[in-house]
């Protein structure tokens, strides 16, 4: 009988989800190309693991984003020049974007829950570091939640935010300054998160609706009151 390293376990499990998997079962694409990926656990092996992990799930999920941020700091070490977190600075700060989505469930799945968009299932939150135009993004975090999750839920926000800042290579996440620039949507506009971030000294752009009362109060806001910051083009208020 073969014996399997667990992170070798995680390791094939994460592979078959870049590979467009959506349960365990499906690291049977990977089994399918063993020249490629080497021999692969079988799928009670896998659910034994998995139920394993669940006794512990905190610390099974610490270890997993330590081992992501080992993983994707090597990564843009060895994309010189072209990796996300070459020469930031406040005018040229690295982007995290936060924003949920909505994921359908066709049954009862744990934790599945009717959404606000009169769906069903989950309502997670993500953490994307922008490529700009030259890329699309990479995800560095997310927040499993159920489908009657809050949109505006602001310890989300900084949970998130939290395990974003902690993926980033040569970012010191307790205090990471200008030079990172978190955006949302809408749904990042509370007064708790936008604390928060305040307090962090980061860089931020969050999006909010403005009523017809609000427009005519920002008319009336001299423009000495506003500064403009890195990067060019933002705006907040003193």
């Amino acid at each position: 009988m073969a014996h399997f390293d667990p992170g070798k376990i995680i390791l094939d499990l994460a592979v078959s989800l870049a590979l467009g998997g959506d349960c365990l079962s499906d690291i049977a694409t990977l089994r399918e190309h063993a020249p490629v990926f080497g021999t692969v656990p079988s799928d009670p092996t896998v659910s034994r693991l998995i139920t394993s992990l669940s006794a512990d799930a905190a610390s099974a999920l610490t270890a997993i984003d330590t081992a992501r941020a080992f993983a994707r700091a090597a990564a843009w070490n060895h994309a010189g020049e072209h990796g996300p977190d070459h020469d930031i600075t406040a005018k040229n700060p690295i982007v995290i974007d936060l924003d949920a989505t909505l994921v359908t469930s066709h049954s009862e799945k744990e934790n599945a829950a009717p959404t606000y968009k009169r769906g069903f299932g989950f309502h997670p939150l993500m953490a994307f570091v922008d490529h700009g135009t030259d890329g699309t993004g990479e995800s560095v975090a997310a927040l499993l939640r159920p489908g009657n999750a809050g949109s505006n839920t602001a310890d989300d926000h900084i949970e998130v935010t939290r395990k974003a800042l902690a993926q980033l290579p040569n970012v010191y996440s307790a205090r990471p300054g200008k030079k990172v620039l978190v955006r949302t949507d809408g749904a990042g506009s509370s007064h708790k998160y936008l604390t928060w971030l305040h307090r962090q000294r980061v860089s931020y752009s969050i999006g909010f609706g403005l009523t017809d009362a609000m427009v005519a109060a920002l008319v009336d806001v001299p423009d000495t009151t506003w500064s403009v910051e890195a990067p060019p083009g933002w705006w907040t208020p003193r």
